[in-house]
């Protein structure tokens, strides 16, 4: 018999190569491609004829399928109300972000509320599992722990034990399958592992849990088909200097996408925040330039963020530096285009500076309008008006185009006590409406061009 050839697998996207690359032809990565021998399943025969597929009508009623809550608010929340039975949920986020922190703690709430749970370490000892949850105080609760890598034992041991309604494993990349050949954590380990534990979890109706690696580019580790095997994929998210932790839905078959959950990391575990704009907005006796509040939208959650901006102008000659935190830097760009060629603003010879405070990331261009105000004011060092917030997305033109849902951003805000908002016309809400058709409208109303002439043209 034929000694089978090895081939070569790209460890970043799952590309197959029968030579070794030093860069991916599919996805451009480096030192990436990984020997893998063939996994060498005899293909069967087909049949004369294929067995006939059942087609449904569309039209059938179909009942809700039942969640079942972690007793983590914020959990349930990005996960759209809770875990589905049979369902697999894949979380991914940097080291030490809390990831296993915050799944041993859902674990042993659900534990605590009479739901049977087994937990699988595959980086940890057992006893390392224990200490963590005494810390949690998660020391008494009737889980089942085990600590292993091998997903036939893992399986063995789950067929001789009664349903678990919960299956946590830690992580998708120690598990080891015997299926296929190769180190755990390679692209054939990983894709058979999972697709093992998923069959199980499905047939026996139990929700499952994945920890995933992520890579320096903070996508998860292995090949991108496991994000396709996943009902739900959730990112860990937050700066290990500060307190915060963002968990994001990226994908849910049976929820929103885009919805988030907020903790704080304290002594004890992860705490859940019930209003996470007092998380991101800055107390001040005075208003300062440059700083304007911005009511975001996370999903269905309105959440407020203070932009600050700041610019320096340069000696003639030099060239002006554009420095981005939490925002798109080509999205800044744009705006600091729109507002000379729109506005007339002479930013060409202005650094600028933007951050949005507390370490927060925002994408969505709603927040044009909010980076336009806190650049106006930082030009022309004139404070914007105190209780206001600012949203809406700036065309190429200077117009100033509406944000989604409106009306919950100024609900937001009027809850934490806003008064005013500069919004593009037509925008109907719980504060009073200040409109900017135009981002030469947004400078008139901050009275930029008056303290501009003040200043002369050294400002």
């Amino acid at each position: 018999m034929a000694r089978a050839s090895r081939r070569f697998v790209c460890q970043s996207c799952g590309s197959v190569s029968p030579r070794w690359l030093g860069q991916c032809p599919d996805c451009g990565a480096w030192n990436s491609f990984v020997p893998e021998a063939p996994a060498g399943i005899p293909r069967r025969r087909p049949a004369p004829g294929g067995q006939p597929a059942a087609f449904v009508p569309l039209a059938v009623p179909v009942a809700l399928p039942e969640r079942l809550a972690t007793g983590i608010a914020e959990f349930d929340r990005a996960l759209g109300g809770g875990l589905v039975p049979g369902s697999a949920t894949l979380i991914g986020g940097d080291p030490g972000i809390g990831k296993s922190t915050l799944l041993l703690q859902a674990a042993g709430r659900m534990a605590r509320a009479g739901r049977a749970v087994a937990y699988v370490s595959g980086e940890e000892a057992a006893d390392q599992v224990r200490l963590r949850a005494r810390r949690l105080g998660l020391g008494d609760v009737s889980l089942a722990l085990a600590a292993a890598t091998s997903v036939s034992d893992i399986l063995a041991a789950l067929g001789s034990r009664p349903r678990p309604d919960l299956l946590v494993i830690d992580s998708i990349q120690t598990m080891a399958s015997d299926l296929v050949e190769g180190a755990p954590g390679t692209v054939g380990q990983v894709r058979a592992a999972a697709h093992e534990l998923i069959t199980y979890a499905k047939a026996a109706g139990a929700a499952l849990l994945l920890v995933g690696h992520v890579t320096k580019d903070g996508q998860i580790a292995g090949p991108r088909v496991l994000e396709h095997m996943v009902d739900a994929v959730l990112y860990f998210e937050g700066d290990r200097a500060l307190s915060y932790r963002v968990l994001r839905a990226v994908k849910n078959r049976f929820g929103g996408t885009d919805e988030i959950g907020v903790f704080t990391m304290a002594t004890d575990g992860l705490v859940e925040v019930p209003n996470p704009s007092s998380l991101f907005l800055t107390a001040r006796d005075r208003p300062v330039p440059g700083a304007i509040v911005f009511p975001a939208l996370e999903g269905t959650r309105p959440l407020l963020v203070e932009i600050q901006a700041l610019t320096v102008r340069l000696a003639s000659g030099a060239t002006p530096r554009r420095a981005v935190v939490g925002w798109d830097p080509g999205r800044l760009a744009m705006v600091l285009a729109v507002l000379e060629a729109r506005a007339g603003l002479a930013l060409g010879a202005h650094e600028v500076y933007l951050n949005v405070a507390g370490g927060l990331r925002i994408a969505e261009p709603a927040a044009d309008l909010a980076v336009a105000a806190a650049i106006v004011s930082a030009l022309a060092d004139a404070p914007v008006e105190p209780g206001t917030v600012a949203f809406g997305e700036i065309a190429l033109s200077g117009e100033i185009r509406p944000a989604p849902q409106p009306e919950l951003r100024l609900k937001e805000a009027a809850k934490l006590g806003f008064a005013h908002a500069l919004a593009p016309p037509g925008t109907k809400g719980a504060l009073e409406i200040r409109p900017c058709a135009g981002v030469a409208t947004l400078v008139d109303r901050l009275g930029a061009r008056r303290a501009l002439s003040r200043r002369g043209p050294e400002g």
